[in-house]
């Protein structure tokens, strides 16, 4: 027989694996390997990542009944759901849950919805669902540059596909993500096409991924049509919030050259931005341009020109990478087979101009 990475021997190859195998391949008790699997919260880091690494390197599996059931039942598929922040326009949040579940029910696969406290309590449930079978594997949303959640998920097994991707390490597993540094780009064309020399940015503070490179295509477009001198000390950051959008407005207004077109990070501080300009008589696209990012019904609504994520298409291609590779999961345990490549699509947005952007500066 073999040896596992704590340097047991691995049970019988004809022997289902208990959790007394892997306490002992831990060398923890029986009881400990069950808070790991259950209630993760309470284990000890250090012990839970040995027993997980016990887990993985055993094949153990804790509920061999949910796994057979879902071998002949519609799959599952884990989906961290995420409360609506106050003071917000919708965001594409909802709309990735619906095309998630959309694409899922044309490949018998649904989604399991939960939540967490943060993402390392979504981690914890995540390896959780997969272990006792409730899910076959999940899907990771809201990605940061040093997010943990991909490697944490690496390392236990589970099968998952994200919507975004880290700052490094983007090529050990699936991922689709929206070029939003060409969105902000292509608004950046459009209003200087339009006659726009001061074009000013709102956006988030850095340290997010979404909102770096919607910063960074809005700095690289102004420097390729050589903005920069005017458009110097027009960018401002602060909480994607609709009061925040207003102040950052405000604050751009009052400038000695204030700009004559913005660029918002998000629709909720372009309807913030759109707030100000009202308050100070001054009219949307006739007087200052606007163009938000995520194309939410408010901007819609609102004729606000904004930047059209590919909602669906990434909800698709999530799920159809997923079941992919929930689908060869099995498969490899038995045949060793390789599993391919992972997917890494990025995906271009596409401005929708409306009134807040379609007159020159």
């Amino acid at each position: 027989m073999g040896s596992n990475a704590e340097g047991e021997a691995r049970p019988g190859a004809g022997s289902p694996v208990t959790i007394s195998d892997v306490a002992k391949a831990a060398g923890v008790s029986p009881q400990t390997v069950s808070n790991v699997l259950n209630v993760p919260q309470r284990v000890k880091a250090e012990t839970r990542e040995r027993v997980e690494r016990a887990i993985v390197t055993l094949g153990y599996h804790p509920n061999r009944v949910a796994r057979s059931l879902r071998a002949s039942s519609p799959g599952m598929i884990g989906y961290r759901i995420q409360p609506v922040a106050a003071e917000t326009v919708a965001t594409v949040h909802d709309g990735f849950l619906h095309a998630l579940a959309e694409a899922g029910q044309a490949r018998d696969t649904h989604v399991l919805i939960f939540t967490a406290a943060d993402t390392d309590a979504e981690s914890h449930q995540c390896v959780t669902l997969f272990r006792t079978g409730a899910v076959s594997g999940v899907v990771l949303y809201d990605i940061a540059p040093d997010d943990e959640r991909p490697e944490r998920l690496l390392a236990a097994g589970v099968p998952f596909t994200a919507f975004g991707r880290t700052a490094t390490g983007t090529e050990r597993y699936s991922w689709v993500d929206v070029d939003n540094a060409a969105g902000t780009a292509a608004a950046v064309d459009h209003l200087a096409a339009a006659g726009h020399r001061r074009i000013g940015f709102l956006g988030w503070p850095e340290g997010s991924s979404v909102g770096d490179a919607r910063a960074e295509g809005w700095l690289a477009a102004v420097d390729r049509h050589g903005l920069l001198p005017e458009c110097h000390r027009l960018d401002v950051r602060g909480e994607d919030v609709i009061s925040t959008g207003a102040r950052l407005m405000h604050e751009l207004l009052d400038r000695p050259a204030p700009p004559t077109a913005v660029v918002a990070a998000t629709d909720t501080l372009a309807v913030g931005a759109l707030h100000a300009l009202r308050e100070r008589g001054l009219r949307a696209g006739a007087d200052v341009s606007v163009v938000g990012f995520d194309d939410t019904p408010a901007a819609s609504a609102l004729g606000l020109a904004s930047l059209r994520q590919p909602i669906a298409d990434v909800g698709s291609l999530v799920m159809a990478e997923l079941v992919r590779l929930t689908a060869r999961v099995g498969r490899k345990r038995t045949t060793d087979e390789d599993e391919g490549a992972p997917l890494q699509r990025l995906l271009a947005p596409e401005l929708v101009v409306r009134p807040s952007a379609q007159t020159q500066g």
